[in-house]
């Protein structure tokens, strides 16, 4: 980024300053607009551009609570480069409470890089990907794993194969959560359309909750101070753990029967070969089944509620584990 004004639609600051304000980018039904909250911070120091985003999807809420912190400590007398923040992308599925669009019935992160003639969804993604990811040198979009209790951990999208791989790979290790996982994501979602650009991008799941919670929401802007200080846009040195795990898939452990979980393991255990993750009881409390790790795993997520119907997924677990 060179030291010029920085322009978002509207929106501009220049070196040394912060701006706040909205971007006017769809319409209601009755024409009133659709509007996102947006955040520019211009460094007085040349150095790279980051993008970040929050609420893809609609009920996924840590991600304002991570960039309304990352406002308030960073300075832009501090910084060197500069940041673009929307605060709020899926703005229909926000008002809803709901991951997708009430509009179009898409998820958000499915659309992106967009279209211009698309559907509601398609449009956002389009403006927002050309007006804004694209001025940026990398790129975190900011998620959690809806309400459905899961770790912290941080998302590559990128084939490995693809030479922007590795880049990509790198900004999750500095963004340093601890887990991540390294998988081709879906087309259609900006850490997998954002990287084709030539723009490393991340997708950070920060656990999974109704509402704000504190703890993934602490590690989400830790994770992103990490990124300032590792590319040299703010000063210091970033907190990156000694060792990371990484998995490349997931298995979902299914109940053969209907009933009540009694979880035997917690979120991050690292589960050996028939370890025992849960048990399903009947009503009074008897057991009707026991499940098992079928491999060596991570417990990454379990269910919302107690009860499950057959067939139904217990758990969600990570598999091919190494470390970095």
């Amino acid at each position: 980024m060179s030291q010029n004004v920085l322009r978002v639609e509207h929106l501009s600051a220049a070196p040394g300053t912060a701006v706040q304000g909205y971007w006017e980018i769809a319409e209601m039904q009755d024409g009133t607009p659709a509007r996102l909250p947006v955040a520019l911070l211009n460094g007085k120091e040349d150095g790279p551009l980051l993008y970040l985003q929050a609420v893809s999807d609609g009920d996924e809420l840590n991600g304002i609570a991570v960039i309304r912190q990352i406002l308030r400590r960073v300075e832009p007398a501090r910084l060197r480069g500069g940041i673009i923040a929307v605060l709020i992308v899926n703005t229909h599925a926000f008002h809803h409470r709901q991951a997708f669009s009430p509009v179009d019935g898409k998820k958000m992160n499915r659309c992106f890089p967009g279209h211009p003639d698309g559907t509601s969804s398609e449009r956002i993604a389009h403006q927002i990907f050309h007006k804004a990811v694209l001025q940026a040198d990398l790129c975190i979009d900011l998620h959690q794993g809806g309400v459905r209790p899961m770790i912290d951990e941080v998302r590559v999208r990128v084939d490995r194969r693809k030479r922007y791989h590795r880049d990509s790979f790198e900004l999750a290790r500095v963004f340093g959560i601890g887990y991540i996982l390294d998988s081709e994501g879906p087309e259609g979602q900006l850490a997998r359309a954002a990287p084709e650009r030539g723009i490393p991008t991340i997708d950070p799941e920060l656990g999974g909750c109704h509402g704000w919670d504190a703890s993934s929401i602490g590690k989400g802007v830790t994770g992103v101070e990490n990124v300032l200080r590792h590319y040299n846009m703010l000063p210091g040195r970033p907190r990156i753990p000694e060792r990371q795990i990484v998995v490349d898939a997931f298995i979902p452990l299914l109940s053969n029967r209907g009933g009540f979980i009694e979880y035997q393991a917690d979120l991050y255990a690292h589960l050996q070969t028939e370890e025992v993750v849960a048990h399903i009881t009947d009503p009074f409390g008897n057991v009707l089944e026991t499940l098992r790790a079928p491999h060596e795993t991570i417990f990454w997520s379990k269910s919302l509620y107690p009860m499950v119907a057959a067939g139904e997924t217990v758990a969600t677990l990570g598999k091919n584990i190494r470390y970095i």
